[in-house]
Order: structure tokens, then sequence, then C-alpha cells
């Protein structure tokens, strides 16, 4: 019978445990073959209490974003604790391969990379967001999990943790990498996302309802394209330079020029349109992305 309730994990023993495995070797971070995970688990939502990093191979016809994949090399996807992880309805994929490398917080505790973690916001993205790689950038990364596994399964010293937190400082480094390279790469369907980005802005800055609605936040947007804010804001930020929330501004003032320099509206009531509460804060945005205020710039008409 199938549990459709959310199910929080606060251990990695317990994780051991739901996936039918046998128990870690240390209590604060784990790697597991996910060939071995049981597919007999009525659980379909979980929630971690830690982080999660996993590759896997098997995924067919992945769906990313709003388009469909056929893929046969690896697929990384990164988990911060709190985050929900939902499964198929009809179990894990028969073929499945890979591996999943769980993270306590309390390893990273009194470490640079306790702080240094939160940076990388493909850590936000999410699940569906995957981070595609190359069959050499496979093996690099594999290669550093089996570093770390060799030295978790090691004589632990006071040295080992050292060691494993060097391991895992490069493999978030790789990643950061690789995710740039992705939105570099990945053009058709990044280009798509810009395309729609401008369909959705358009359509929100032409509705009537504008003014009461109010100006459109990022988390507006991103759900209207089907991605998660962080992973539009790193891919925004890394094809035009720009962030979610100046691509909105930017549009915005296209509209408010566009008023301005065709309509007999007052500034007031332009503002009011667009959907702000205050012409001041209208007038200070439009002054501080245009060097002029309002009436400055239609005057420039006249």
């Amino acid at each position: 019978m199938e549990n459709n309730s959310l199910h929080r994990i606060k251990s990695i023993t317990e994780i051991h445990r739901l996936a039918g495995i046998e128990k870690p070797n240390h209590p604060l971070i784990s790697i597991v073959d996910v060939s071995k995970f049981s597919n007999d688990t009525n659980v379909n939502a979980v929630i971690f209490d830690f982080y999660a990093v996993s590759l896997k191979r098997g995924c067919d016809h992945l769906l990313y974003g709003q388009q469909q994949y056929d893929f046969d090399e690896g697929l990384m996807a990164f988990m911060a604790p709190g985050q929900i992880l939902r499964g198929e309805e009809s179990g894990l994929p028969p073929k499945l391969e890979g591996w999943m490398m769980f993270i306590h917080p309390d390893f990273l505790w009194n470490t640079p990379l306790a702080k240094k973690i939160k940076q990388y916001e493909y850590f936000g993205y999410a699940t569906n967001e995957a981070l595609f790689l190359s069959d050499k950038e496979e093996t690099m990364m594999t290669g550093i999990i089996e570093n770390i596994r060799s030295e978790y399964n090691s004589n632990i010293d006071k040295f080992s943790q050292d060691v494993i937190i060097a391991q895992l400082e490069l493999l978030f480094t790789y990643a950061q990498r690789f995710y740039e390279r992705q939105f570099i790469t990945r053009k058709i369907t990044n280009h798509q996302i810009l395309g729609k980005l401008e369909d959705v802005l358009d359509n929100y800055f032409n509705n009537e309802d504008l003014a009461s609605k109010g100006l459109p936040t990022v988390q507006f947007i991103a759900e209207k394209l089907n991605i998660s804010s962080k992973y539009l804001g790193s891919l925004l930020k890394q094809l035009t330079g720009q962030s979610t929330q100046q691509h909105i501004h930017e549009k915005l003032i296209e509209k408010a020029k566009e008023k301005l320099s065709t309509t007999a509206l007052s500034v007031s009531e332009i503002a009011y349109q667009l959907g702000f509460e205050h012409s001041q804060s209208f007038n200070k945005l439009f002054k501080s992305k245009t060097a002029s205020s309002p009436l400055e710039f239609r005057s420039s008409f006249n």
C-alpha cells in the first residue's frame, strides 16, 4: 500500500534501514550503491536532515524542466537538509545504477566547509535540475568518491576528517565548474528558458490586473517556468550577467518608458498601473536604472 505522507529521516543509519542496506560504517557520512536499494518501501516522499549527493545512471526520459531527455551518462543531484525527495509512483527504475553519499551537518561542524557548503547554490536546485556529466567528468567525480569511501573505511585517526573534508571541497568545486559548463553547453534548452522568461514577464506586465497584483516576485517567475528560483538565478547570471530581479526591473522600466512616451498618464498613475503602492518607490527605481527621473525622461520627448 502506497504511503503518500512525508517521512522525515533524521539519521544516516535510518536511511540505510529504510533502503534495506547494511548499517553505515560511520554514523555521520556514508556512500552507498543505489542498485542495492530496496524497491519494497512504501514511502513515497522523504525529507532528509542531512546532505545528499547522488550520481545515477538508468534515468531515461528524465523530466528536466519542461522537456524530456534520453541521457545515458551520469546525472548528479545535490540536496540540502530540509528538501523533499519524491519517488516515482512505480518505484525505482529497474536498471538504476550509481551511488549516493549522505553527509550529516555534524560531520562538518567546526570546519570551514560548514559555512562554505551553504554558498553552493546547486544544493538548492530542484531534483529535476540535475547535473549532466560526460564520461570523463563522471570518472573524475567517482574517483573522488572512492577516495572518501576508502578513507572512512580505513582506521580512523586525527587526520581522517581533514582528508575527507578536503575531498568533499574538491568534489563541490568540480560540481560548480561543471554546472557553469552546463549552463553554456545546453544552449537550446537554456535559450528556450530565456524566451519563456520574456513571455512570462510580457504577459504579467500587459495584464490589466497588474495594479492589484503588484510586482512579480522571483519565486512567481520561477514557478511559471517550472524551475527552482536558485537554478533560474544561476542560469541567468551565467548567460546574461543579470539576476532574475534585474530582469524583472528591466522589463518594468521598458514598460514604464513606453507609458511615459506614448500616454498622458501622470507618473503616479503609471506607477500604480505597474504595481507600485507608492510612486516614490517607482521614481527611485526608474532613476537608478536610467539616470533620469520619469518626468525628465518624458520631457526628452517634447
